[in-house]
């Protein structure tokens, strides 16, 4: 991450009673997926992030104030966690698990279930498990990498 900042922080929730609390700020598509999921990952990003910097990035000690700018603070801490999170992504597949990524849910009803007088808010949440072909669909169409992509 930019920085060595790694803003996210992970919530895995396995339990039946964070699941519970869960369940109700998911959208209604996603709320099946994951109550039926052993494990969903909530993906937070820590606004606060710049407090570590003194550890985490020792070599520039004034790192902490390069991101005195709230919206600049805010942009890294997505950026960066959304990064972090999708290594999680990386790994969990290496292991074989399945993984289903969603932006579906009460930001901030799980905010304050989950991140509640902290500067943590939810950047997006994963279903960790072993999928079954039910409900499963061949794989979309993807664009050609001239329409993705420019060499200049």
């Amino acid at each position: 991450t930019a920085a060595n900042s790694t803003p996210a922080r992970f919530v895995f929730v396995t339990s039946e009673a964070a699941k519970a609390r869960l369940l109700p700020l998911m959208s209604e598509g996603n709320r099946a997926k994951t109550a039926a999921a052993p494990v969903t990952l909530i993906v937070g990003m820590d606004l606060d992030f710049p407090e570590t910097l003194p550890t985490l990035f020792p070599h520039a000690p004034g790192a902490k104030a390069w991101f005195a700018d709230p919206a600049a603070r805010r942009e890294t801490a997505f950026r960066n966690s959304s990064l972090q999170g999708g290594y999680v992504l990386l790994a969990a597949r290496a292991l074989g698990l399945d993984v289903g990524p969603m932006s579906g849910f009460d930001a901030a009803g799980v905010k304050a279930e989950f991140f509640a007088g902290t500067a943590i808010e939810p950047n997006f949440i994963v279903n960790l498990g072993y999928g079954s072909d039910e409900n499963l669909y061949p794989r979309s169409p993807r664009l050609a990498f001239e329409e993705a992509a420019e060499i200049v």
